[in-house]
């Protein structure tokens, strides 16, 4: 516990001899830190909620109809060639 505290107060000894700027910046990287730990906590239901709602969303479900277009117009590509080569 004495060490725990004492580098506490050596934290705040260095905040002490910061800049505003600085001091914000400070904070800006212990907020980061905290929402790495809730991510790391969130279950990974969120996860697939967002990964549900991205591949619902209208952008993603055009994509798929043209792959699906391109696919069945390659098909109908391919057949008409190997019919042409058999009639011929």
């Amino acid at each position: 516990m004495a060490t725990i505290a004492s580098q506490r107060q050596f934290l705040a000894l260095k905040l002490d001899a910061l800049t505003e700027t600085e001091v914000q910046e400070v904070l800006d990287y212990i907020a980061i830190m905290e929402s790495m730990r809730r991510s790391r906590m969130v279950p990974s239901i969120w996860e697939d909620e967002v990964v549900a709602v991205l591949a619902d969303a209208r952008e993603n479900r055009r994509a798929r109809q043209a792959f699906e277009w391109e696919a069945v117009r390659r098909k109908a590509e391919r057949r008409a060639v190997a019919k042409s080569i058999v009639h011929n």
